[in-house]
């Protein structure tokens, strides 16, 4: 019982103890949820794209199986908290990003414990490599700056409707500039001539193509997520 006379259960007790941003933890953020995916996607694709790999006569980089993901879930940042917040989403992964390569490239640097012999292994699948990061760190801006855009930007002008020919409309902006800013920069002069045009051809119609076939997932999930912010907005 406090001096007042007024009974304290436990519940309250707890409840006076915790800090200003746990009760909207304890709710559940949903915008914080989907960045960390976003973010989470976009490290793991950019770890993997290392890996050129051959299916028959053709090409692609390991980045190939996660990163159409990385679009899906920018769509939903784009499509249900607007420009503003995905513009974030983007500038936290970009910087999220460049910190992971820094991080790389200074383990890379510093000196190999005696007996440890992977140093030339991990210089090989991790290490640093200046054209790679600029590729990566370049095309993701620049792609998502203009999926999210174009998302926006289609949706005011039909007013919130079409959403599906909304969403393939930015994901075939964005992943053009995207695959193509990240092949030019990363591996112009390494596959030459036709090679190289079908490398980034494949690369750009697999992800198009991934985008396309979870295209149910993504509307639903941005339903689902709207619902549930109109939901806790009212």
């Amino acid at each position: 019982m406090s001096e007042t006379g007024t009974i304290v259960t436990n519940a309250d007790a707890e409840q006076s103890y915790l800090t200003p941003g746990s009760r909207s933890a304890a709710t559940g953020s949903r915008y914080a949820v989907i960045l960390a995916t976003f973010v989470g996607l976009l490290l793991i694709s950019n770890i993997v794209a290392v890996k050129l790999i051959a299916f028959g006569p053709f090409i692609v980089d390991g980045g190939v199986f996660l990163f159409p993901l990385v679009y899906i879930v920018g769509d939903v940042l784009a499509e249900v908290y607007g420009l503003k917040a995905a513009r974030r989403a983007i500038f936290t992964a970009f910087a999220l990003s460049l910190l992971t390569s820094l991080t790389i490239w200074v383990t890379q640097l510093s000196p190999a414990a005696v007996g440890w012999e992977n140093q030339e292994a991990f210089e090989s699948v991790l290490g640093f490599v200046p054209r790679i990061v600029a590729a990566s760190l370049g095309a993701f801006l620049a792609g998502q700056f203009i999926n999210a855009w174009v998302l926006v930007k289609l949706r005011e002008r039909t007013s919130g409707r079409c959403l599906r020919a909304r969403l393939i409309g930015a994901t075939l902006v964005g992943q053009l500039v995207d695959t193509i800013v990240f092949c030019t920069i990363a591996f112009w002069g390494v596959i030459e001539g036709w090679d190289f045009i079908g490398y980034t051809a494949l690369g750009y119609g697999i992800k198009v193509l991934a985008e396309i076939v979870l295209l149910p997932v993504t509307t639903r999930v941005i339903g689902r997520v709207r619902r549930a912010e109109e939901v806790t907005a009212r």
